[in-house]
């Protein structure tokens, strides 16, 4: 493991971390609205009358005409939401539900005997494809390779696996997991846990089934991190298992620099057992499978398959926690960390 070493400063806030709305201010401001002076109230009836009469016999004032610019006046666009704690999927501006999901997280939250007997025939359909793909059609080359095996397999137990990798193709999972033994990749014990993108792989009741039977979690792109795909991703980081995600939010076509995505900080730092966070990299999945049309699976294509070192951060979220350091703080700087060993242990040229 990279001997990592945390200087802890006093703790000041992220400048990016986003302020929760405190409720209890606007009221507090409300209430403290100044009182009508009661000196306002000393005129006289008489007086009141009189203007009254005279406000009556007064014709109507006509409206101000309204002001024309010679140019288009600019409006100011609205500030974006404060808070992200809602899991409710309506509740994003812009994200469209295409089918509705919300009866795929209870099955996967207690999978039952009958899930287990057909989620072990699609992974092995899926990952006897992948490694079919990766191994004889096409040409990969894995380094480190039996880091991700001993970590998958030899782990202690209880200790949740959280891995990282950038994301080039739409075959990225579970194309690079036919690396792996078969006894690994057509487990549905051993193999991860990954998250998915809800309006690509959940778009009726047929891909739906299919996608939930490989273990892949619905989630809301654009709805924060409070949403019902990161809570499973912590409920099964909590029972031990394997989770793997995409931080960098969406298929990198261009392979630029994307910032990652809090999610994956607030699965590790929310899991009650701090789970072991192993960097990916990958190079040449988008030409086994290109983002363009007709999207069809090539031949003789090059892979390769970079496996990092193991992360340990254990003391660094233990310190976090003792100093009660805000959530959302945490996150960000959990996810920064992961963020730092992608440019550390993978320097690509083009994107760092």
């Amino acid at each position: 493991m990279l001997p990592y070493v945390y200087h802890l400063q006093p703790y000041s806030p992220a400048p990016e971390t986003r302020p929760v709305p405190d409720d209890s201010a606007s009221g507090a401001q409300s209430q403290q609205q100044p009182k009508p002076s009661l000196c306002k109230e000393s005129i006289s009836v008489g007086t009141q009358t009189e203007r009254s009469v005279l406000s009556k016999n007064l014709p109507p004032t006509p409206p101000a005409p309204t002001p024309t610019l010679p140019y288009p006046q600019a409006q100011t666009p609205s500030p974006p939401p404060m808070s992200d704690r809602n899991a409710d999927p309506s509740r994003g501006p812009g994200v469209e539900i295409p089918y509705n999901v919300d009866w795929i997280f209870p099955r996967l939250r207690r999978p039952s005997l009958l899930w287990y007997f057909t989620s072990q025939i699609v992974i092995t359909a899926v990952g006897l494809f992948s490694k079919f793909m990766l191994t004889f059609w096409n040409t990969t080359h894995v380094h480190n390779r039996e880091r991700l095996v001993n970590l998958v397999g030899k782990r202690p137990k209880g200790v949740p696996l959280v891995t990282v990798s950038n994301h080039q193709s739409c075959f990225d999972d579970p194309g690079l997991w036919g690396t792996l033994p078969v006894t690994q990749v057509c487990n549905t014990f051993s193999i991860r846990w990954s998250m998915a993108a809800h309006d690509i792989c959940f778009t009726n009741k047929w891909h739906s089934l299919f996608f939930m039977l490989g273990k892949c979690i619905p989630v809301v792109r654009g709805n924060g991190v409070y949403q019902e795909a990161i809570n499973l991703c912590i409920q099964k980081a909590a029972e031990g298992h394997w989770i793997h995600v995409f931080p960098e939010g969406r298929v990198n076509m261009d392979k630029e620099e994307i910032r990652l995505k809090w999610g994956v900080g607030r699965i590790i730092y929310e899991s009650p057992t701090i789970p072991i966070v192993l960097p990916l990299w990958h190079e040449g999945m988008d030409e086994l499978l290109p983002n363009v049309e007709p999207y069809m699976f090539n031949r003789k294509k090059q892979v390769t398959f970079n496996v990092g070192q193991p992360l340990d951060l254990s003391q660094f979220v233990l310190e976090m926690k003792r100093r009660q350091v805000p959530e959302p703080e945490a996150r960000k700087l959990i996810t920064d960390k992961i963020q730092a060993a992608f440019r550390v242990s993978f320097p690509v040229p083009a994107l760092f």
